[in-house]
């Protein structure tokens, strides 16, 4: 895989990221067989920029956990700002590179292979962006952000399985649009009284 490297500023932060160079070349028909994959992962997505944009400043000590990070910026600026950062894909080749991002900016993550639609734990804010390009994706991020976190933050990028996610996960918490990203905030008692 060839690459290429360039400096990114996301508010005062600074990062150097090293990706794909010609992501169309990762093209893999077996895999697409497979699981219809795709190497999304490898693009730079504005929904992904937007979202680490509108991460908060102080992130100190709170457990993130990024959901199909492909590239991983939002899992780096919230790193970066203190974060004990989970980042989930499923493509191999993303998660090593994000570690080798997240090393070449001396931040600490956990880079996790995995399935997203099946990952499970207990985080303070769950980070999605772009992942809603399927309707299969719908269900599945919507009982995830009800389930692993009280708060999510996901990237919009006009999607249009974008609505019909947001309309499900508003008959179980407060959401808030601003800008491209959807602020998601569970409402605690319907949370523990589906626990």
């Amino acid at each position: 895989m060839r690459t290429s490297s360039e400096t990114i500023r996301i508010g005062g932060l600074e990062l150097t990221l090293v990706r794909p160079e010609e992501p169309e070349s990762l093209l893999d028909e077996e895999a697409f067989a497979h699981d219809e994959f795709m190497p999304y992962w490898a693009e730079l997505w504005p929904a992904g920029l937007a979202l680490a944009h509108e991460l908060p400043e102080q992130l100190e000590g709170l457990r993130v956990v990024e959901l199909g990070c492909g590239l991983g910026v939002p899992s780096l600026v919230a790193a970066a700002r203190g974060a004990h950062v989970t980042a989930v894909d499923w493509a191999a080749d993303a998660i090593e590179l994000l570690r080798e991002n997240a090393a070449r900016n001396n931040v600490s993550l956990e880079a996790v292979l995995a399935d997203w639609r099946r990952f499970d734990g207990s985080f303070d804010l769950a980070l999605a962006a772009d992942v809603l390009y399927e309707a299969r994706n719908v269900q599945p991020l919507a009982d995830l952000v009800s389930r692993i976190a009280p708060r999510a933050l996901v990237g919009l990028a006009g999607r249009p399985y974008e609505r019909e996610f947001l309309e499900r996960v508003r008959q179980l918490a407060r959401v808030r649009e601003h800008r491209k990203v959807a602020r998601i905030q569970l409402d605690h008692a319907q949370r523990e009284a589906g626990d």
